[in-house]
């Protein structure tokens, strides 16, 4: 049974990005040539959970997205965050940062509409998300042109580290009060 947790782990773990149950019974049924059970899966993922609980791990196993991933203990992240810093040139601009937001709060949406929200024009960052895998195309709109639509990807929850788009802020909540103009009427 250790090895079927060990094989577990090792599709945890050579994932690079979080990989759910259902990829983890294929993979193991192709690789294996049996059926598994999924509650088999279920107990031994608890078990590898447990194991890298331990204060000898400086990594846990996560849930995140509906996929499983390894990740760094929460306690490390100031460590983790000085190689962030030098690695940096690799971050979102605010511009990028921005258009990703738009993009997430009202998708799908088209480059004009993010354009008209944001005032300004947003083809480099959205060909930045598209390269970063961050944002996809997930259609044309039925309107004049027929413009393409952006959404978020798999990809975003990941990078975010949210389980799904239910995990954002609500809009009222992002919004700053000394933003406002004149007073507020209920």
């Amino acid at each position: 049974m250790a090895q079927f947790e060990q094989n577990i782990e090792a599709l945890i773990f050579a994932s690079e990005q979080g990989i759910r149950m259902e990829e983890i019974m294929y993979c193991l049924q192709a690789a294996l040539n049996t059926e598994i059970d999924e509650s088999a899966v279920i107990k031994a993922i608890s078990n590898v959970t447990k194991k890298y609980e331990a204060d000898a791990f400086a990594i846990e196993l996560v849930k995140i997205n509906n996929g499983y991933q390894f990740l760094t203990k929460k306690v490390f992240h100031p460590v983790i965050s000085q190689l962030q810093l030098q690695r940096s040139k690799k971050k979102l601009s605010q511009a990028a940062l921005e258009t990703l937001a738009i993009i997430a709060y009202k998708q799908p949406v088209t480059k004009l509409e993010v354009e008209q929200i944001r005032g300004v024009n947003c083809d480099y960052s959205i060909q930045k998300l598209l390269e970063k895998e961050l944002i996809t195309i997930t259609g044309k709109a039925e309107t004049v042109g027929k413009p393409l639509l952006y959404a978020t990807s798999n990809l975003f929850a990941d990078y975010m580290g949210i389980n799904s788009l239910k995990d954002l802020p609500a809009m009222n909540e992002l919004s700053d009060p000394a933003n406002t103009i004149g007073n507020q009427q209920e």
